[in-house]
């Protein structure tokens, strides 16, 4: 029987006239891996400050089993600023020792990129102080993850991480004995690690098993008996009026209401996306031509980030961009907003972006525009304009849009400084929406936004007629709002990849790979596996010839399920095509294996 960590017994936490929780108990168990969710503001973060006795109750007792050892992550560090790297994540081990270590070693491997923290000024000897907010807490949850514990509390722990780094700490914890509760919006990360779901609302908290996917779909059938039992009291109302306007009735049977299974909720739900129709109103709204780029250098001061990049955005693409951090992708997104604003006027370090004549471009970028702190929330929409069409018939106002986005009608009368970071987030989202753009760039929109609004914002973009690039870590909010996956691998190029977020980590792996395997000194190299330098190099040029073709399969294969799904009634062509695809397979199998044969020669 799996022995019980913690105890909630009915807490409640009142902030001013507000029950954040009201009489809640909960318990944590060995093993558990209990992910947190509900609305910001809604008291997650209180929740588990009050787990972990980090904040006292108004009311009830949280108690703790006797030698618990607890690991807690907040969104403040207590880190020593003027303490090196070294001094709080390692302490004084000597280097022999930490090294030898296999968990230290996966812990700044997968957190930092590599033993001697790449990116960091001065390795592992960096003082803290200087560093940026996302930097002390990568250097916080390493400090957390390299001890054992009993239980561990995250609050949004993917923070701060880009794509591989959110993939490998949820590899990491899985791996963990430690029981886990965790707070994150990020919903492809919590399917990942969680296997029960505490979901806070108004001062409740309700309990589900599985993970993220499986508290949808339970959370759905749960709403939709609530909805039944109120169609059932209406149902009555009418039979009762029904009665007394033309006497007894007839005898009729009762209705018969029973329990669908989870998957059966969404068996008559469409596609999120009518693609096709989209397409259709998005090129009458922005004819042929969006964004056009034509061999074009972008850079960052002295570093060339792009080049010789050749790249068409046409009407209705929607495309999620993905790469390492500072490979270029938000310095790309301001080379076409600059190109588009200046008219054309402004362009790249080489190169030309042509713009088309209707484009209207919106682009969210990561820093949160001032506003007026005395407007209202909904001064602060309205000034953009009253109305807004969201395509495919949707009309909204202002305040229909505001309570859309989370802003009920009282809200709307908040000061725009009195608001939370999260708040000005979702605010700035509107007022993009409210100006009708026909193209959005997105620059990591899921930042401070709770999963209610995330799934919000996306049941909007789904009938947004328009163009859109969105950067974002998130790869839940990607492959739900986009149809296409390009990525920045860090060697000045961008590819689109076929097969989304999962070929680029693939991708990335065998470029670290790659790297690790020439990583050695050439004499030790020669001494361990008896490689010349001669064959190395030759290798290496291999290896670059077989990366070009398997570029080209992902090309000759994006081409064939197009053309399979404009055919699809074509039989004949579609299982030749099959064929082709299937030829194409086993070539990228052969590839792929002598690409991994020669990254050891290399």
């Amino acid at each position: 029987m799996a022995v019980n960590l913690v105890n909630v017994e009915s807490v409640s936490k009142v902030y001013g006239t507000r029950a954040l929780l009201d009489g809640v108990s909960l318990g944590v168990s060995e093993g558990d891996r209990i992910g947190v969710v509900g609305r910001n503001g809604d008291g997650k973060t209180t929740l588990i400050r009050m787990l972990a006795k980090l904040e006292e109750a108004d009311t009830g007792r949280v108690t703790h089993s006797g030698g618990l050892h607890l690991g807690v992550l907040t969104q403040h560090d207590s880190l020593d600023p003027a303490a090196t790297v070294r001094h709080e994540v390692i302490r004084d081990m000597a280097d022999h020792e930490w090294a030898g270590n296999a968990k230290i070693r996966d812990v700044l491997t997968g957190l930092f990129g590599g033993l001697d923290l790449p990116g960091f000024p001065q390795g592992l000897d960096t003082v803290i102080g200087p560093l940026s907010g996302g930097e002390r807490r990568r250097i916080a949850l390493a400090k957390l993850l390299i001890e054992e514990q009993d239980l561990i509390v995250l609050d949004e722990p993917t923070n701060h991480l880009d794509v591989e780094g959110i993939a490998w700490l949820a590899q990491h914890l899985g791996a963990r004995r430690s029981a886990l509760v965790c707070v994150t919006h990020d919903r492809w990360f919590l399917d990942q690690v969680a296997t029960r779901m505490w979901d806070v609302q108004k001062g409740t908290v309700y309990e589900y098993e599985g993970g993220y996917t499986d508290y949808v779909f339970a959370r759905a059938e749960r709403e939709r008996i609530a909805a039944t039992e109120e169609v059932k009291r209406q149902n009555l109302v009418r039979k009762e009026l029904a009665w007394l306007r033309r006497g007894a009735p007839a005898r009729t049977s009762k209705p018969r209401f029973r329990v669908e299974a989870a998957n059966e909720l969404i068996a008559d739900v469409p596609p999120p996306r009518d693609t096709s129709e989209l397409m259709k109103f998005a090129s009458t709204r922005l004819g042929k031509t969006v964004f056009d780029l034509e061999d074009v250098t972008v850079q960052a001061g002295p570093k060339v980030l792009l080049k010789h990049l050749t790249w068409q955005l046409g009407p209705g693409d929607r495309i999620g961009l993905v790469g390492v951090n500072g490979a270029g992708k938000t310095s790309l997104l301001r080379a076409m907003a600059d190109a588009a604003r200046s008219e054309g006027e402004k362009q790249p370090a080489a190169g030309r972006i042509a713009t088309g004549r209707t484009v209207r471009l919106a682009y969210l970028s990561q820093e949160v525009g001032e506003l007026d702190p005395a407007l209202r929330v909904l001064q602060a929409v309205q000034q953009v304009r009253d109305r807004v069409d969201l395509g495919k018939g949707r009309e909204m106002t202002a305040g229909q849009l505001c309570e859309t986005f989370g802003f009920n009608k009282e809200k709307q009368w908040t000061p725009v400084g009195d608001l939370s970071g999260g708040e000005r987030r979702r605010l700035q989202l509107l007022r993009l929406l409210m100006d009708e753009p026909n193209v959005l760039f997105l620059d990591e929109p899921t930042n401070d936004l709770d999963i209610e609004t995330l799934t919000q914002l996306e049941d909007v973009l789904d009938g947004w007629p328009g163009s859109m690039v969105v950067i974002s870590h998130d790869r839940f909010f990607i492959e739900r709002t986009t149809d296409k996956v390009f990525a920045l691998l860090g060697d000045a190029t961008l590819r689109m990849l076929p097969r989304g977020i999962d070929e680029y980590l693939e991708r990335r792996h065998r470029m670290e790979e790659a790297a690790a395997a020439s990583a050695p000194a050439p004499a030790r190299a020669e001494q361990k596996t008896g490689v010349s330098a001669a064959d190395a190099r030759a290798a290496k040029k291999e290896l670059q010839r077989i990366e070009r073709q398997l570029d080209k399969i992902s090309e000759k294969e994006t081409k064939l399920h197009a053309l399979m799904a404009d055919n699809s009634t074509d039989f004949a062509k579609v299982a030749e095509w099959d064929s082709e695809l299937r030829t194409l397979a086993g070539e990228r199998d052969e590839l792929e294996l002598r690409w991994l044969e020669l990254a050891d020669d290399a």
